[in-house]
């Protein structure tokens, strides 16, 4: 079992982050899900562990589905000070997320209207050059509203 013991510390430069390489399958989702959790805790951001962990179950199934590749990345960041960034790192840049209407009857296909749904904004950056890129990162942010 996985799971982040030590405090992250906020760094004298830049912003806080946690990344870790995971099996790119299912079941590193529940992995997943209880370390966005622990680091948002730690961050003191938890009321968005919900919505972040939904975030990441989809992405992760989406490159589990959608990508022949062994391993992704879990990168959770603190782009600003009023945003999280939870993404997803996988070596297939020829496979692009795009939104699409699953039918009624379907049993999958809505996981990216669900990230649509629970984010303030979502999106993909190719990584590598732009003549070879080498892979890419899907990505969600949700703003970090003051406490009322």
């Amino acid at each position: 079992m996985t799971s982040l013991s030590t405090s992250v510390q906020a760094a004298s430069v830049g912003h806080p982050a946690y990344s870790q390489t995971f099996p790119c399958e299912p079941s590193t989702a529940e992995i997943c899900r209880r370390l966005v959790r622990d680091v948002l805790g730690i961050w003191r951001l938890g009321n968005l562990a919900d919505r972040a962990a939904l975030i990441v179950t989809e992405l992760i199934a989406n490159a589990a589905r959608h990508t022949p590749c062994k391993e992704i990345r879990l990168i959770l960041g603190r782009p600003s000070a009023t945003r999280v960034r939870v993404g997803i790192v996988d070596r297939e840049p020829s496979r692009l997320p795009a939104l699409s209407q699953a039918a009624d009857d379907d049993e999958s296909g809505r996981g990216l209207l669900l990230i649509d749904a629970v984010a303030d904004h979502w999106g993909y950056d190719l990584h590598g050059s732009d003549r070879r890129p080498w892979g890419k990162e899907v990505w969600a942010e949700l703003r970090i509203k003051d406490e009322e």
